[in-house]
């Protein structure tokens, strides 16, 4: 999403949002010097909220609702991006908006930029915002077209409760070339496409290294926790365990981000999961007390993580994870070489030792990849 700010040194304002890899911004219209400072920060934090609720239609379209009958989760999502229409009239009406009661978030939100505008009462000023909120939705609708260029870009820090094939496609085609990762998988490519596609390949890693060392699929897993990820270990283990018993990427991926998502919105979804995570916790805090009663643990001294991604990232996040995943492995099968390592002192001898294990860890994988390619979809 955008976000909206003041530059008080220069006296504009400004429009900045996340490319993937960090920030970016651009001047949406100056400002007088005898406008209200109230006034002109409510004006930048209604736009903030405009452009949060507008890519919420993008984050959580209609179409991964599961029910569409009248009144129903699907039903309310296409009300809010049927509502996209109203936004650009109701900033350039020329009357102020009355305070009545709107059905949509969106329209309540373009209201509210409306009424400031409204109060600031300068026509050049509600020109140049409306032409920024026209680029905003412009931007919206590229992104949910598969776009992620220009100001769409910013749909590559966002998580989506959706994933199209193109992009999935477009992110196994980076994998496939840099199996380690790239920036354009995480500037180009929507997070949870990218994930779906990541998972692929991390599993085909795993399972290479697995036959390469004569480890379990499981301990090579737990290796990324002495990585220096140890939070990461839990959705690598549940993307293993699936993907091993045959399923597809998409069905682990899309679970684990979508109740992330709303765990962040202050909701449990699945409460029989949630039982499971309690009554493992108890068990290990009973064999903790056996083990060490010195320690004198407790239900109130033990947190709970109730999902192992980030809630306020949770596509980028699972992202990092798996190609942290691909790295462990990476590092892994080094240590386990059929080659003889030769004289660290020598650095040509040992970059060229690494480029031919290099070369062979990530032909094994993609050979593997290659293998298991009508499962990625």
């Amino acid at each position: 999403m955008t976000r909206y700010a003041i530059d008080r040194a220069r006296n504009v304002l400004i429009a900045q949002w996340s490319t993937g890899i960090g920030d970016t911004a651009t001047i949406v219209a100056e400002l007088h010097r005898e406008q209200p400072r109230r006034n002109v920060l409510r004006l930048a934090a209604d736009l903030t909220e405009l452009s949060r609720i507008c890519w919420r239609s993008y984050t959580h379209p209609a179409s991964t609702a599961d029910q569409h009958g009248p009144h129903s989760l699907g039903w309310h999502r296409q009300q809010e991006r049927d509502a996209f229409a109203t936004v650009l009239p109701t900033l350039i009406a020329a009357k102020r908006p009355a305070p009545e009661p709107i059905s949509t978030k969106v329209g309540q939100a373009a209201h509210a930029v409306a009424r400031t505008l409204h109060t600031l009462n300068t026509p050049q000023l509600t020109t140049h915002v409306t032409t920024d909120v026209a680029a905003e939705l412009a931007a919206i609708e590229q992104a949910e077209l598969g776009d992620l260029s220009e100001r769409a870009e910013q749909a590559a820090a966002l998580s989506r409760e959706d994933a199209s094939p193109l992009q999935i496609s477009q992110a196994d085609t980076l994998l496939h070339a840099h199996p380690f990762g790239c920036e354009a998988l995480l500037t180009q490519v929507d997070p949870t496409a990218a994930a779906i596609a990541a998972a692929h390949w991390f599993y085909a890693a795993v399972t290479i290294t697995a036959q390469h060392t004569g480890l379990h699929q499981i301990q090579v897993v737990a290796t990324a926790e002495q990585q220096g990820k140890p939070l990461a270990i839990e959705s690598l283990t549940e993307i293993t365990a699936v993907l091993s018993a045959g399923d597809r990427p998409r069905h682990v991926v899309m679970p684990l981000i979508r109740n992330a998502l709303h765990i962040a919105e202050g909701r449990l979804r699945g409460i029989t999961e949630t039982q499971h995570r309690i009554t493992a916790a108890e068990e290990l805090i009973e064999k903790a007390r056996s083990d060490h009663p010195e320690l004198r643990l407790g239900p109130d001294t033990i947190y709970l993580p109730l999902t192992p991604l980030n809630p306020t990232r949770p596509a980028p996040d699972l992202l990092d994870n798996l190609l942290h995943g691909i790295k462990t492995c990476w590092q892994l099968y080094q240590q386990h070489a059929d080659l003889p390592r030769p004289n660290p002192r020598n650095e040509a001898v040992e970059d060229s030792w690494q480029e031919r294990l290099r070369h062979a860890f990530l032909t094994a994988i993609r050979e593997e990849t290659a293998l298991r390619s009508g499962r990625l979809l």
